[in-house]
């Protein structure tokens, strides 16, 4: 692992993304999330993901030329379709399509369909909250993992965030209805790691810590075992009968994940309590939840988000870390 300054990477990537055919606007914005996701620690959606996500635009199944288009709207709802475009553009402009929304009516909710992977749910989530909303937002997507009860792939991991405006840092909840994301494994596995905890079952249905055996059985172990199974269920349809769009069944049907529904809410919270009443409630909660003992003297119990911003902090002062083979396959990316 080596670390290199977080505007170098970020213009790796829109070196790139440039040779492709990205107009300028998005490309900068595309190479700031996947940036931004190597910088707050999320390896596995900055470099880990960025050549299969450019090899989707060479292959033309994401559509970088598409922009999303309302089609239907009902008060503080609407509905947009993603045109099969960029995912983390068509998040993004649904993310700020329910921050205004909320302006008006106070909660604003989009529901997009057709569109392509966004990377990382998380990103969306501190958009709201960086404009002073509340923010959640979640996908569906391809058959992941069995439904609590069975050994077949049936539901996705479909992955929810909820970001919460806070001045000394905003809460971040960011996770997939696995206990570890397929990202997560793919980067652990790649780095020779173990699993803190059993994160799902080897081929021969016993709970395992290695990731490789996990992906190889493709049985990810759901969070809170039926209740995970549950929420992801639950999920999947609100996502499929909001934007109008695919359920994970249909996805996958297709051989690959792509034209999944996603969901965007932002709440306008300071609209009732106003900002100072919200920051000293969120403080309030944050200064008690800090007084729980450790189990481990050596470590703090940390809010959502609390890790990620620590590990932020330290990329902008030292330098993002980068693992040294994925770098210089980038710095060698070239496109014919």
């Amino acid at each position: 692992m080596k670390r290199v300054p977080f505007q170098t990477l970020c213009d790796e990537f829109y070196r790139v993304l440039t040779t492709v055919g990205l107009a300028d606007e998005r490309a900068m914005l595309c190479a700031r999330l996947f940036a931004e996701n190597q910088r707050d620690g999320v390896y596995s959606h900055g470099l880990n993901r960025f050549p299969g996500f450019v090899a989707g635009l060479e292959s033309k199944q994401i559509d970088f030329r598409a922009q999303p288009e309302k089609t239907e709207g009902f008060g503080a709802l609407e509905r947009w379709d993603g045109k099969m475009g960029i995912g983390l553009v068509n998040a993004h402009f649904c993310m700020q399509r329910a921050t205004e929304l909320a302006a008006v009516h106070g909660i604003g909710c989009v529901g997009l369909s057709n569109t392509n992977h966004w990377m990382r749910g998380g990103a969306y989530a501190l958009q709201a909250a960086e404009a002073g909303y509340i923010g959640i937002c979640w996908t569906n997507t391809t058959r992941l993992m069995p439904p609590w009860g069975s050994t077949e792939k049936k539901i996705g991991n479909n992955p929810m965030a909820i970001g919460i405006p806070r001045e000394a840092g905003h809460i971040l909840l960011d996770m997939a209805m696995s206990q570890y994301s397929n990202g997560k494994l793919e980067v652990l596995k790649l780095q020779g790691k173990q699993l803190p905890l059993p994160g799902g079952y080897d081929t021969k249905g016993e709970l395992t810590i290695e990731p490789g055996e996990i992906l190889d059985s493709s049985r990810a172990l759901p969070i809170g075992y039926w209740k995970g199974s549950g929420l992801a269920l639950v999920l999947d349809t609100m996502a499929s009968v909001i934007s109008g769009g695919q359920a994970t069944h249909e996805i996958g049907k297709q051989g690959s994940e792509y034209a999944v529904s996603q969901v965007y809410i932002a709440i306008h919270a300071t609209g009732m309590m106003g900002q100072a009443a919200l920051d000293e409630t969120v403080a309030a909660i944050i200064d008690d939840f800090h007084t729980a003992t450790p189990l481990d003297e050596n470590e703090s119990v940390r809010y959502p988000g609390e890790g990620m911003l620590r590990t932020r902090q330290e990329s902008l002062e030292k330098g993002v870390l980068v693992d040294e083979a994925q770098w210089q396959a980038l710095l060698d990316m070239t496109i014919s």
